[in-house]
């Protein structure tokens, strides 16, 4: 096979076209707009100045706590004492649930296979999605949802209607129930927490009222109750302070970040190496075709 060459004046008519466009580029890009390519409205950063949403970064280490600094960051401005109290309940209640958890095992069994501690941390960080993660974005957006039907009307009735459209489709309801506790312990402590906060005329408590009455009706008529769990009590906590869906999922993944760390240096200190999912005496249920010999079908459909 041959190759035909490039004429030297073909090379030397790109070379320019190629130069023409990116004078043009260059010409319509002026310094203005190379600065604003990532403006934001975070961070103000500049020799000698570090500034959070305006903020001196020198009256944030002196006076802030870290909690009112996360608010901050994501809301652009100071929360209360109060608003920052109720935050923190929230972020350390998900701190951690163990290795029952897929990310906590993820981590840790990443620990053992040298990818560093921030390899381990990716991994485990990596798993919180919609299944695993997920539902304390799901549940402020019902939440939402329920509170703006009953706007003007009955919240029985609107989280009556929710109720009976999860059963029909048999429908998983984000934030309530769980697979290993029968009333989580963390439920209690939080609901607490913003009950006194309604109570103080911190938040409206609408949120609340709407996740204790879909609780309620959930429960009704059953045997085992189906009470809230942490995705749930922690959604009512975002969703009382105006946290959007996303930021619950997002200060979520926050706060179990700690667990994660934690297993995954505890795993790395172990000296253990390549640790998989289970025990080394254990094997996994094989149920596939037993032992056969290569070749032996295609001898069976010949004849053969």
């Amino acid at each position: 096979m041959t190759t035909t060459p490039i004429a030297a004046e073909q090379v030397s008519q790109t070379h320019v076209a190629t130069s023409a466009a990116r004078t043009a580029a260059l010409a319509a890009v002026d310094s203005q707009k190379t600065a604003d390519w990532w403006s934001t409205a975070v961070s103000d950063i500049e020799p000698d100045v570090i500034r959070y949403r305006g903020y001196p970064i020198q009256d944030l280490i002196r006076h802030a706590t870290f909690v009112e600094t996360i608010w901050t960051m994501v809301r652009g401005s100071m929360p209360s004492h109060a608003e920052a109290a109720l935050l923190e309940k929230a972020l350390v209640a998900a701190v951690d649930h163990g290795p029952q958890a897929p990310s906590i095992a993820a981590a840790r069994m990443a620990a053992t296979c040298g990818v560093g501690l921030h390899g381990a941390m990716s991994t485990g960080v990596g798993l919180l999605g919609d299944v695993h993660g997920g539902a304390g974005q799901q549940c402020v957006e019902f939440l939402q949802r329920l509170v703006t039907s009953a706007e003007g009307g009955d919240l029985g009735e609107a989280v009556a209607a929710e109720v009976a459209s999860y059963r029909e489709r048999r429908a998983y309801v984000p934030g309530f129930g769980h697979r290993f506790h029968t009333r989580d312990p963390r439920r209690d402590p939080l609901l607490e927490a913003v009950q006194g906060a309604v109570d103080a005329g911190v938040v409206s408590g609408r949120y609340l009222a709407a996740a204790l009455e879909l609780e309620a009706q959930l429960s009704a008529c059953r045997a085992r109750p189906v009470p809230m769990n942490i995705d749930g009590a922690t959604a009512v906590i975002y969703a009382e302070l105006g946290f959007t869906a996303e930021l619950a999922r997002g200060l979520f993944i926050l706060s179990r970040s700690v667990g994660v760390l934690a297993h995954s240096w505890e795993e790395s200190q172990s000296g253990r190496r390549i640790k998989g999912p289970m025990p080394p005496p254990l094997l996994p249920t094989y149920v596939g075709h037993p032992e056969r010999a290569w070749g032996a079908e295609a001898e069976d459909e010949n004849g053969r």
